[in-house]
């Protein structure tokens, strides 16, 4: 792969394929997190910056030096669509992603983006119906020099994302599967979701302590 450690463009990984992300059902990310062993999930800070709906994809990783957006613009051009670009921007203020660079996403089939950092351009964002997570705003924008990466590994909101690895989102937050767990994450999901739905249907009856809850408190000598 021509270029060096920290500028250079990989441009072939392995994506999901239709069935494989069909396979979460419409598991959230809280319901897919809790299926890792309550692991996965970006941190608190990564946000929707308009209340978007639910989101599943592909990642498409770019990794840009502070203040510069160029790898954002080379990772578009690689785009496929059901992609969803994620973004390490090492901390910066300026904002790397806006109204154009979006249509551009848009264009290309991206189904979101996910920068760690800040954005721009709010009210376009949320006009065009991309959705779309950062730690904030700001109006400052970037330069176009590098270096950075594209289809590298990378860390976004605390959890380290591969190109490829599925990306589910809503207005909760981010989770990330590694693409080789997938299958065994998707099935444990669906049955996530399935026990959930089974205790509202008991909350509803009126069952609203489960019974394990005082065995676990007799068990640590709480009750008696």
């Amino acid at each position: 792969m021509p270029g060096k450690p920290g500028f250079r463009v990989n441009t072939t990984w392995r994506r999901p394929d239709a069935a494989l992300l069909d396979a979460f059902g419409e598991a959230s990310p809280a319901q897919v997190a809790d299926s890792m062993s309550r692991l996965g999930a970006m941190d608190a800070g990564m946000h929707p910056v308009w209340p978007n709906p639910r989101v599943i994809g592909a990642a498409l990783t770019a990794w840009c030096h502070a203040g510069d957006n160029l790898m954002i613009h080379k990772a578009l051009s690689l785009a496929q669509p059901g992609d969803i670009l994620v973004v390490n921007t090492q901390g910066a203020g300026n904002s790397g992603f806006g109204e154009l660079l979006a249509t551009s996403a848009q264009k290309s089939g991206v189904r979101a983006v996910i920068i760690d950092g800040t954005v721009r351009d709010i009210d376009a964002l949320e006009a065009m119906g991309l959705p779309v997570y950062a730690r904030g705003l700001c109006p400052n924008g970037c330069n176009k020099d590098g270096p950075g990466e594209v289809g590298s590994i990378i860390a976004c909101g605390g959890v380290a994302i591969r190109p490829g690895d599925i990306v589910v989102a809503d207005r909760d937050g981010v989770t990330v599967v590694p693409l080789d767990d997938a299958p065994v994450v998707a099935a444990a999901a669906i049955a996530q979701v399935a026990r959930e739905q089974k205790r509202m249907s008991e909350i509803h009856r009126g069952v609203i302590t489960r019974p394990e809850i005082d065995e676990t408190l007799r068990k640590l000598k709480v009750i008696e």
